[in-house]
Parts: structure tokens; C-alpha cells; sequence
């Protein structure tokens, strides 16, 4: 069986090196670099220079042993010694050049690293500001749900009460109507027929008068006492 092919791995893509800026104190220090380093190749050359017309002038004062061939020889010395000067001159200007650029590396270093912890806090402000409302989100969702559920859960208790109630009230109607319904149902007792001639009413009892008794007759009032014998 063929072997599957494996997959190429994915490359791993390279972040892009933003462009350095430079400051104005690198930019003075790599002017300044830039010119000791030609001082310093204008130099040599002309220490080389000087050194070839020093073996010029004692060949030529070996030969010769002249006063002139003798002071021409302490002059290339001379000329040799001024240009040595001059590089070690060009040297020290490229010393100082160089840590002037040092210097002026650390200093950009520093503000490079001011202004990535500055970026880095914007950076971190937001993220925190898009954590804060997406948990505020999700506390509003809690919040939310907890709420409507014990509103619901306090919502089907007020119901249910309400319900127990009407159910209560209802069973007492229904029983009320029920007695009510057996009592229509029993049979009407039937009332005797009413004859056609009206009974005559009974005359109203008369009422019995309390007979007074006979008043006691008054014994006669003695007979006045005989009138008085005429005289």
C-alpha cells in the first residue's frame, strides 16, 4: 500500500521588524562616527605615505651622506611622527564617536522601551475594558435568569394561591348548587282543590264581654230621725 504523503508542515509566519527610527542623537553619533572613521583612513594612508619617503630619504642619505640627504631624513622622521599623531587623533575621535553612538543606543533603547510599556498599558486598558463588558454581559445574563426564575417561581406561587382559592370558592358554589338542584328535584307536594263555592267565613267570634256585676244596692240612709215635735 502506498504510504499517505505527509503534509507539509505549516510554515511559521516571520513577524515583520517595524523599521527603526532613529533619533536625532544617533543620527549625530553615526555623522560623527562616519568622519573619525575617514579620519582615520586619511590618516594611514598618510602614515604610509610618510613611512615610504622615510625609506626613501635614508636610502638615499646611505648613498649620498650629505647634510642634505641627513636633513631630509630627519625631516620624513618628522613627517612620519606629525601623521602618526594625526591617526592616533583620528583614532580617539573614533573612540569617542563610537560611545557617543553607544550612548545614544542605550538612550533610544529607553525610549523605544518607554514607549512599548506605554503601548503595552493602551494595549492591556483595552483588553480589560472588553473583558469588563463581556463579563458584564454574562453577570447581566446571570443576574437575569436568577431574577426571572425566582420571579416566575414567585409568579406560579401567587397563581397557584389564587387558583386553590377559586377552586375552593368554586367547589362551594357547585355544592350549594347541587342541594339546590335535589331540592327542585323532589316531587311538589299537591295542594287540595279549592271548591268552587267560596266557604263561607266563619263569623268572627264575638268577643265575650265580661259581664259587670251588679252594683251592691246602698243600704237606705236611716231615716233622718223624726222631725222634731212641734212645739
Amino acid at each position: 500500500m502506498a504510504r499517505a504523503k505527509k503534509k507539509p508542515a505549516a510554515k511559521k509566519r516571520v513577524a515583520k521588524k517595524a523599521t527603526a527610527v532613529l533619533t536625532s542623537a544617533q543620527v549625530k553619533a553615526a555623522k560623527a562616527t562616519d568622519k573619525a572613521t575617514a579620519a582615520v583612513k586619511g590618516a594611514t594612508a598618510k602614515v604610509n605615505d610618510a613611512n615610504k619617503k622615510l625609506v626613501a630619504a635614508r636610502k638615499k642619505a646611505a648613498s649620498a651622506k650629505t647634510a642634505a640627504a641627513k636633513k631630509a631624513v630627519v625631516s620624513a622622521r618628522a613627517a612620519v611622527a606629525k601623521q602618526k599623531g594625526a591617526l592616533s587623533t583620528a583614532k580617539d575621535s573614533v573612540k569617542a564617536a563610537k560611545v557617543q553612538a553607544t550612548s545614544a543606543n542605550v538612550e533610544a533603547k529607553v525610549k523605544a522601551a518607554e514607549a512599548a510599556a506605554v503601548e503595552a498599558l493602551k494595549a492591556l486598558e483595552a483588553q480589560q475594558a472588553e473583558k469588563a463588558a463581556a463579563d458584564l454581559v454574562k453577570a447581566v445574563a446571570a443576574f437575569e435568569a436568577k431574577w426571572t426564575a425566582a420571579r416566575k417561581k414567585k409568579d406560579a406561587a401567587k397563581v397557584a394561591a389564587k387558583a386553590k382559592k377559586a377552586a375552593a370558592k368554586n367547589k362551594a358554589a357547585a355544592k350549594k348548587a347541587a342541594a339546590k338542584l335535589k331540592s327542585l328535584a323532589k316531587p311538589a307536594k299537591k295542594k287540595p282543590a279549592k271548591k268552587k263555592a267560596a266557604a263561607k267565613k266563619k263569623p268572627a267570634a264575638k268577643k265575650v264581654v265580661a259581664k259587670k256585676k251588679p252594683a251592691a244596692k246602698k243600704k237606705p240612709a236611716a231615716k233622718k230621725k223624726k222631725v222634731a215635735k212641734k212645739k
